[in-house]
């Protein structure tokens, strides 16, 4: 019996898992990212173990996961944030040659969409695209259980969509941005412009369900901004499912009904909208890679 490989690539945390063909997580590794110490030293770790300890296993290809900036046609790493001294590095090309399997690589939020398109939330459907809501945002477009990577590499990254015409540029991105707009990470930004003092996302949801006048205003102003992001990409795509997945929606799920019918106000027909909530949870990304 055959496997492959799933690498999930964190800022913190790499991860690796031997899956079925049928999506089953078989086993799994952690090992910590020292960033500092470059790609290789880490990557390293993670050879180590699949040489040593999962040799047993016929594996048939491998599939990473990993933040963009990415050019998926070469498999090369550009440059996140948050992997520093990891620019411009040939993912694919080395792990094909420590491992000797064929190597694919694509992005983090694309592999958990991957993963929900093919056992997850919306394994039934044609076409589906993912949505996470988290410290930022960011999308991908499964077609027939694979992936839509568009000519240069930036099909779905919606992060970067105009919504409104609020005066914030998050740096890098254009004004008044999904991200910017949306993001747990801007959640918390408006709501402690608002209140005037820190809150951190968690806090602003606990406060939302406290009832508080701000919150409830800011939270009902994420529902209208977020809810004309998914309108406008039915308009375009006409996804039989988007499923929404990150920390926002998952631990928010009460406000997915709402989301939904803000939704159905904005499309051509409601009928069109099924909204899902992700299921998979953390090995998403190792499952979506390994499918790749």
């Amino acid at each position: 019996m055959s496997y492959f490989i799933g690498i999930d690539i964190g800022g913190t945390n790499l991860r690796a898992a031997i899956i079925s063909k049928e999506g089953e997580v078989i086993e799994t590794f952690k090992t910590s990212n020292e960033v500092v110490n470059g790609a290789e030293h880490n990557l390293n770790k993670l050879v180590d173990h699949i040489k040593n300890q999962w040799k047993e296993y016929e594996v048939e290809k491998v599939g990473v996961g990993a933040p963009g900036p990415l050019d998926l046609k070469v498999g090369k790493i550009l440059n996140p944030p948050n992997l520093k001294g990891w620019e411009n590095f040939n993912i694919k090309e080395y792990l094909s040659e420590q491992l000797n399997l064929p190597v694919k690589v694509n992005n983090d939020a694309n592999v958990a969409g991957l993963a929900e398109a093919i056992v997850g939330a919306a394994k039934e459907a044609e076409s589906v695209f993912y949505i996470t809501i988290s410290t930022g945002v960011g999308g991908g477009l499964i077609l027939d259980k694979k992936l839509v990577n568009g000519a240069h590499s930036q099909a779905a990254e919606i992060y970067n969509m105009i919504i409104n015409e609020d005066s914030y540029i998050q740096p890098g991105l254009n004004k008044s941005s999904l991200e910017g707009q949306c993001s747990g990470v801007n959640i918390a930004r408006i709501a402690s412009t608002e209140c005037s003092k820190e809150l951190s996302t968690k806090e602003v949801f606990d406060l939302y369900n406290k009832k508080d006048e701000k919150i409830v205003k800011i939270i009902e102003n994420w529902i209208d901004n977020i809810s004309t992001g998914i309108a406008n990409i039915i308009t375009v795509v006409d996804p039989e499912v988007i499923v929404l997945g990150g920390a926002v929606p998952i631990n928010n799920k009460e406000l997915i009904p709402l989301v939904i019918e803000a939704v159905k106000g904005k499309v051509a027909d409601p009928n069109m909208v099924d909204i899902r909530v992700a299921k998979i949870g953390d090995n998403a990304g190792l499952i979506g890679a390994a499918m790749l």
